[in-house]
Formats: structure tokens, C-alpha cells, sequence
């Protein structure tokens, strides 16, 4: 049987915090889709984005972007209040995003709610469970994306490729050190994180409630400068001083007289299949939990790369 629906990132959603994300107007979209009998939302990869704030060269794999949390959620939940909101500049262009605007004060607005949170998980047994819960299921990914992303806050930014090398190659006395000096900051990207979990678990199952399924883009690689490269070089033809050997690109073709220079690092497939292929199973089992059906972008990776 053939279906239809519309593609619609999520930052393109309407909204009065600079950025679109799982709040009401997102809800809207799903009752209109609803109404004009369509049976899909695709929304491009939903991943923490870096340098161009391009979604295909996320930071992580596995992670979502705190920018979709919706604030007028956490308001609700109690965690933020209007008073937080008010007199921050998100951006006043009603056609384009100001990424500029959001880092400087989206991450403001969420460690207030940050705050609150901490508060109320010393009081809540059954929140304090959810949260732990959540922890041991993402355990595979979430601490060291949390350390990850506190780390590179405190080098401004920098590629991981340009930290100390102790940190760089993951020494265990480094490792430790760190996360006892950023631990509250390593605290708050795990509050994100589970924040935004359950927001776009609500929206998926609000969705699903209306026979609407949620088509989503998988990026065939990931970026360099990422949470994975640096956790696990194992995945990726990197030398001995943790640089790739070779990267990812596109030969030349009706669309590019010389080719393309993706820069991302290539899959080492021989060490993959040894270990059962356990982070491709990972990454597609934690896009399930966002999507209900994943689109490879590109997936003719699986049978031929260009290096």
C-alpha cells in the first residue's frame, strides 16, 4: 500500500525560542498531518551539531541536540519558569536560525533547569529512578558523551585531535581526573540528554497515537571531531597517534568536476566484524528509539566507499 507524508525538520517548526523543537507546534504538526491523512513526518538527524551546525556532522551518534528541547515543556514540568525566559535574546530573524544567539543563550536557559532538576531528584524517588534507568540504558554512550562534551567546553571548543595527549588517547589517570574536576558539567549534558529523551518520546508516542510513523536520517559516517572517533578509534582506520589514515569523500561526477572532501574518518570493517558488528547494531538500536523507520544517508556505504 502506498503512504505519503512531508518531510519537516524540526528546527523549521515555528517558535518563539529562536529554534523549532518538541513543543506544542510540533504536536500541531502531527494533528495536521493527521487531519490531511498523511502517514509520515520524516525530520532530518536529530544529533548535537558542531562547526556549520550541518545535522550530517553531529557530535555524537547517539546523542540528541539540546536545542530541541522545548522549553515551554520544561515550563510546564516545573523545571523553568517564564521570569527564566524572558529578556534572553534567542534570535529575531522569523525566517533564519541564529545559532549564534542559541549557544549563548539556550545553554543558560537549560542550566537553570538544570538546577531545578538536581533539586527535585534529591526529593523524587520515582524521578530519581527514571533517571538512573535511563543512565544504565544508554551507559554505552551517554558517560562518554557527557565527557566528551565537558572536556571540549573547557578547551573553548577544540577538536579533541588538539587536546593534551593524555586526553587525547584516553590515559586512565587523565580520564579520572577529569571527570572528578568536571563532574557537575558532565552532570548537566546527562540532564540533557534525558530531557531531551523524553521529549521526543512523548512526541513519537503522541505520533504513533495519531498512525503517523516518523521517518529520520542516519548520516552514513560520523564527524571527526565527535564523541565516537575519540571513544572508539577502534571503529575507524586511524594510525597509531589517532589520526584517520584516510577519510571519506565522493569521486568526481556530473555534481563536482574534482570530487568531494567529506573529511569524516572511514570505517575499519575488518575490526568491526570481530566484534560482531556491536556499534552498528548500538547506533541503529538507539536511532529506533527516535524513529520509527531510519533512512541511511548514504546507505550504498554498506557496498562501496570512495577514500
Amino acid at each position: 500500500m502506498r503512504e505519503s507524508g512531508i518531510l519537516l525538520p524540526v528546527f523549521s517548526l515555528a517558535s518563539r525560542f529562536g529554534i523549532g523543537s518538541f513543543s506544542k507546534e510540533a504536536y500541531e504538526f502531527v494533528d495536521f498531518l493527521y487531519d490531511s491523512a498523511q502517514g509520515f513526518w520524516q525530520i532530518l538527524p536529530v544529533g548535537p551539531t558542531g562547526y556549520g551546525n550541518s545535522p550530517y556532522q553531529p557530535f555524537s551518534a547517539f546523542a540528541g541536540n539540546p536545542y530541541f528541547i522545548s522549553p515551554e515543556k520544561l515550563i510546564e514540568e516545573g523545571l523553568l519558569t517564564w521570569d527564566d525566559c524572558n529578556g534572553l535574546d534567542f534570535g529575531s530573524d522569523e525566517e533564519k536560525v541564529d545559532y549564534g544567539a542559541l549557544y549563548e543563550n539556550r545553554f543558560t536557559l537549560l542550566k537553570k533547569a538544570y538546577e531545578s532538576f538536581k533539586k527535585r531528584l534529591s526529593d523524587d524517588k520515582e524521578l530519581k529512578k527514571k533517571y538512573g534507568d535511563f543512565q544504565e540504558r544508554e551507559s554505552f554512550w551517554l558517560k562518554d558523551f557527557a565527557l566528551f562534551s565537558a572536556i571540549k567546553e573547557k578547551h573553548n571548543g577544540d577538536s579533541w585531535l588538539n587536546w593534551e595527549e593524555s586526553l587525547r588517547k584516553r590515559e586512565k589517570e587523565a580520564l579520572k581526573a577529569a571527570e572528578e574536576e568536571l563532574s557537575d558539567e558532565i552532570g548537566f549534558v546527562c540532564f540533557m540528554q534525558y530531557a531531551f529523551d523524553v521529549q521526543l518520546g512523548r512526541l513519537k508516542k503522541y505520533a504513533n497515537e495519531k498512525n503517523v510513523k516518523i521517518i529520520g536520517d542516519m548520516p552514513f559516517y560520523v564527524a571527526l571531531d565527535s564523541a565516537d572517533a575519540w571513544s572508539h578509534p577502534e571503529v575507524f582506520q586511524m594510525d597509531k597517534d589517532l589520526r584517520p589514515e584516510v577519510v571519506a569523500g565522493c569521486p568526481p561526477d556530473a555534481f563536482s568536476r574534482t570530487g568531494q572532501l567529506w573529511g569524516n574518518p572511514v570505517y575499519d570493517w575488518d575490526a568491526l566484524k570481530k566484534n560482531g558488528y556491536d556499534w552498528w547494531v548500538k547506533r541503529i538500536r538507539r536511532n529506533y528509539e527516535f524513529y520509527d523507520v531510519i533512512r541511511v544517508d548514504h546507505f550504498h556505504g554498506f557496498c562501496d566507499y570512495y577514500a
